[in-house]
């Protein structure tokens, strides 16, 4: 168990630089094991997952030198093989159904319990995995086992147009048709800086993907890959939520090498809530000191300002959280629309104890009502990263002594999330007992 003690009511200001992005580095990390070659990855972040993706390779007979001080990681499969069932794929972590294309590609065969799930979202099936490497050749057999078996030398190439635009089905399709038989075609493809990412990536290896950063990705296999190098771009998600935190605690805080490119939704959602978001030096992003927290009001008077989050380029799903914590605390009313997860908003009872307004209309939307007497609380965090930064963010502007209990999943996306807020001057720690 980790819990967050917090004693709020303090601005934090300062400037911080942000870690590696998760949602680029595991994909990234998978992708390695799609070449005979050495890969080197640089801006690595020192997270949970990376450690569970770093056992399972180094079990399988994978060369890794990580060197955590420089976060550069180095990673050598030529040797990779050997039996699955005594090196059982990294539990607990949604990104292990990242492996399936290259586990496919070198193994041929994998089985493994079918309960690969991640945070507490909701419902999120492998299905979509399941059904784009069906048609890339592989044939699937489950009951208590999900069994794959790839009977080929490569996967086939394959037209497909996904029913949503799921990221990590997006780089699945991606990482399989870099490898197989023919040209394919995935339609209605994810476009996240992410998944961008890993396209860049994948062609620094020697892939060809026409498309990247559209809705429809075309794509030549070729016989193999080789080594590459690449640095992991900034969390564009650690930069919203820093920021967050300097707004709610009336502090000025600076964040560094913040990807403006992404921001401009974010930055938009931002003044809705009366916060603006400045630049200097190019990629420095600051929010300065003493914003008065307000909803912007919008034309329609019988409307009620929104912030809603879908697949990119929609306002991202996963910076809800430290929205609904600012929204808590700004005077007005504003609904947020969550229109992927249908667990998003179950962590909001725990947002109540402290004292905040919010009304649940259904499992996908919620109302705040916003500006009211806080009080600090002993909250029970989710499994859901910032879900359990935001219930953070509310005790750290509230004067007293906050408890976040069982907050590690912190610790899947942030690796110095503590560190970072001591050096802003919060007064916060682990407790581990």
């Amino acid at each position: 168990m980790a819990n967050l003690i917090v004693q709020g009511g303090k601005p934090l200001s300062g400037t911080i630089r942000p870690s590696g992005n998760k949602n680029s580095v595991l994909p990234l990390v998978c992708a390695t094991l799609l070449t005979e070659e050495a890969v080197t990855l640089s801006n690595v972040p020192d997270i949970t997952d990376i450690r569970k993706l770093v056992a399972f390779f180094e079990s399988m007979g994978s060369r890794i030198d990580w060197n955590r001080a420089k976060q550069e990681l180095v990673l050598n499969h030529a040797n990779f093989g050997g039996d699955l069932e005594e090196s059982e794929i990294p539990r607990g972590m949604r990104s292990s159904v990242l492996l399936f294309p290259a586990l496919l590609y070198r193994l041929k065969r994998i089985s493994m319990h079918s309960n690969v799930k991640g945070c507490a979202l909701g419902v999120r099936e492998i299905d979509p995995h399941l059904e784009i490497l069906r048609q890339m050749g592989a044939t699937v057999s489950h009951n208590d086992v999900l069994e794959l078996r790839l009977e080929r030398k490569r996967f086939k190439a394959a037209r497909h147009w996904q029913d949503y635009m799921s990221v990590t089905t997006t780089e699945n399709f991606v990482m399989a048709a870099v490898l197989a038989d023919g040209e394919s075609e995935l339609i209605n493809a994810a476009s996240e800086p992410h998944v961008q990412e890993l396209c860049r990536f994948l062609v620094a290896m020697g892939a060809r993907i026409e498309g990247i950063g559209t809705s429809v990705l075309r794509i030549t296999g070729v016989d193999s890959l080789c080594g590459a190098a690449a640095e992991v771009s900034s969390d564009h998600h650690e930069v919203a939520t820093f920021l967050a935190l300097g707004a709610i605690t009336g502090g000025e805080v600076r964040v560094e090498r913040s990807l403006p490119e992404h921001s401009v939704l974010i930055n938009r959602a931002f003044a809705k809530l009366g916060v603006t978001v400045e630049y200097e030096e190019g990629d420095t992003a600051i929010v300065r000191k003493g914003q008065t927290l307000r909803v912007e009001g919008v034309f329609t008077p019988n409307l009620l300002p929104k912030i809603e989050a879908a697949p990119w380029p929609y306002f991202p799903v996963d910076l809800l959280p430290p929205m609904v914590a600012l929204a808590a605390r700004a005077e007005g009313v504003i609904q947020f629309w969550n229109k992927v997860y249908e667990g998003g908003f179950l962590w909001v009872p725990e947002l109540v104890k402290f004292g905040a307004h919010v009304v649940t209309s259904d499992p996908h939307r919620i109302i705040v009502f916003g500006s009211r007497p806080m009080r600090p609380a002993v909250v029970d965090a989710p499994y859901i990263i910032r879900a359990a930064v935001a219930l953070y963010m509310a005790g750290a502007c509230i004067e007293g002594r906050t408890i976040v209990k069982n907050a590690a999943s912190i610790r899947r996306a942030h690796p110095f999330f503590v560190e970072n807020l001591q050096k802003l001057g919060a007064e916060v720690e682990w407790d581990e007992s």
